[in-house]
């Protein structure tokens, strides 16, 4: 095996790593090459190596502010500032594809500011450890107030997230609603990661079902339902087909199609990253876990109501493999094709700096709330294309899965 000094193991798009960097110098993005404007890196960060360092400045510089407005007094001033330090030094520690020293040091930072995030914010949010396979997975439980049980949203992040980046406490959008939301590191992500759970084809949805269950055993969960973000979509339909104790399934920006496309035909950092998450020995051995990393089996299994968004440009998400794929979902399932757009969709189409506050999670919130209420699913069936400026309850939906078919036809896809 040939690795890296890293202890990574090379890969065969290594080679493009000097344009990459400049990519990274000139857009200040390391994927979502997309969007208009410079992305959020530090304009002193002139290649990928370069970010852990300065990313990791500004957390130390935010998380300085917050505990200088502590002593001041200001907590909710504080509160604020070390949610957004959390968030910083969980960036940070991303781009480093090895457990060294600096990723620890990172990581560490990030969840003792994340305590004081859990200690400051408005409603308890309690930290849950859950054995699984020798170790534990850890999840943040954002407690809805009141005695009553209700629902829970178990919200899964995305491959380039931690537990502590979503929700904001102030921009909780289950909370808002009535319901609890617990966020999780599953295998390769966040705690697990560091705690040496690698990712494999087919762990992530038994870790979450060991997650599932402790939620369910607590007086204040009466149901869940899942809500898993870019690929976190990904596993969130995994996790809906195989434990059918999920009531529904919501998947934003979603990433269901062969893997190909993000590995090969996207950002190279994606074929880096999942290297490190599988802790893979050889590109061969990351490619074997890969191979079977699509969602067609799973939609066949879903037996709950189920909905699927995304931008009818993803690069990772080809439309017209989502529109397969979209045929096989046995349980009532609904697409919005989100037009002109590429990953991060938002119903208005307006730029959003934080993530947090993307409109699209108002949106699918609600859509898990009507399905826990047992409203009838107004597109079950269809796919819905959204132009700029329509929402999902427009008088008049558009049916139809590209752009040059007429509304009600091939696009439709109705299914009984």
């Amino acid at each position: 095996m040939t690795t890296h000094a890293s202890g990574r193991a090379r890969l065969s798009r290594d080679h493009e790593q000097w344009e990459f960097d400049r990519v990274i110098k000139d857009t200040g993005r390391v994927y979502h090459f997309q969007g208009d404007g410079r992305g959020p890196l530090p304009k002193g960060v002139r290649s990928h190596a370069m970010i852990s360092k300065h990313a990791g400045l500004g957390a130390v510089k935010l998380e300085r502010l917050a505990r200088e407005e502590v002593e001041a007094g200001h907590e909710s001033t504080a509160l604020d500032l070390f949610f957004e330090a959390s968030s910083a030094f969980a960036s940070a520690q991303h781009p480093i594809f090895s457990v060294n020293d600096e990723k620890q040091m990172l990581h560490r930072r990030s969840i003792e500011c994340y305590d004081e995030v859990r200690r400051l914010a408005p409603y308890p949010i309690e930290r849950l450890e859950v054995p699984w396979d020798g170790s534990a997975v850890v999840g943040n439980l954002h407690l809805a107030p009141g005695d009553a049980p209700r629902p829970c949203v178990l919200f899964i992040p995305g491959c380039d997230m931690t537990k502590e980046m979503h929700p904001h406490p102030r921009w909780n959008h289950a909370l808002q609603r009535g319901l609890h939301l617990c966020s999780f590191d599953g295998p390769g992500q966040g705690e697990s990661n560091l705690r040496g759970l690698a990712l494999t084809a087919d762990n992530y949805e038994a870790a979450a079902s060991a997650m599932v269950t402790e939620l369910l055993a607590r007086p204040e969960v009466s149901e869940v339902v899942v809500y898993g973000i870019s690929f976190g979509s990904y596993w969130a339909l995994r996790l809906a087909a195989t434990d059918h104790r999920v009531r529904a399934v919501v998947a934003p920006w979603a990433s269901c199609c062969d893997k190909y496309y993000l590995m090969t035909e996207e950002s190279p950092r994606y074929r880096q990253l999942f290297a490190h998450l599988t802790r893979a020995g050889s590109e061969e051995e990351l490619l074997n876990v890969l191979a079977t990393m699509d969602n067609r089996a799973d939609l066949a299994r879903l037996t709950c109501p189920a909905a699927l968004m995304v931008g009818e440009y993803d690069p990772r998400s080809p439309l017209e493999e989502v529109l397969d794929l979209f045929d096989e979902a046995a349980s009532p399932a609904e697409l919005w094709v989100f037009a002109d757009q590429h990953h991060q969709v938002t119903v208005t189409g307006a730029l959003q700096p934080k993530s947090w506050m993307n409109d699209v999670h108002a949106f699918a919130m609600d859509w898990l709330v009507d399905r826990i209420a047992g409203k009838p699913m107004p597109h079950a069936g269809r796919v819905l294309y959204l132009e700029s400026g329509r929402g999902p309850h427009a008088a008049h939906p558009v049916y139809k899965g590209r752009w040059y078919e007429e509304a009600e036809g091939a696009g439709a896809r109705t299914r009984t």
